[in-house]
């Protein structure tokens, strides 16, 4: 059996660090065509995204896959993205973070971890054509129907 991977394991630490610490946690993708994110914002393949808790609305971070709303020029997007595909997790204000390797990603129903959230029918990939450069800096107002947050403040 092969072991798990510590990638997500890193990703969700280093998340809750810059949460912590009251930075902003970015992650850098490397699209492909299990990667659903709105293709305007794709730029030389990448999209960089802010999964700060004020920025997204039901963020989970899976061992498999990163899911979440967030809203990009006033739209609510759904962003699907498979930790494969995760290229580095920083810390805006800082810089501070950690690069990964990316590996190929697996399809949609292949893994054993499936989105929530998702149509029946699987999540409708974008292609990775470069387009303009942006984040989802927006940070979307509670609505009431977030989930909780998985965190906890230690002093």
């Amino acid at each position: 059996m092969q072991e798990p991977s510590t990638k997500p394991y890193l990703i969700r630490a280093l998340h809750d660090w810059c949460t912590d610490n009251g930075y902003t946690p970015h992650i850098v993708v490397q699209v492909d065509e299990n990667t659903v994110v709105p293709p305007a914002f794709i730029q030389d393949g990448q999209i960089t995204l802010n999964v700060g808790l004020l920025a997204t609305n039901q963020l989970q971070i899976g061992n498999d896959y990163i899911e979440f709303q967030a809203r990009f020029n006033g739209i609510t997007e759904d962003i699907f993205v498979p930790v494969a595909a995760v290229a580095a997790i920083f810390a805006r204000e800082t810089g501070s973070g950690m690069g990964f390797e990316v590996s190929e990603s697996v399809p949609y129903g292949s893994s054993s971890e499936a989105p929530s959230s998702s149509p029946a029918s699987g999540p409708t990939a974008v292609p990775a054509t470069p387009a303009s450069s942006a984040d989802s800096t927006d940070e979307k107002k509670s609505t009431g129907e977030s989930k909780a947050s998985h965190l906890k403040i230690i002093k």
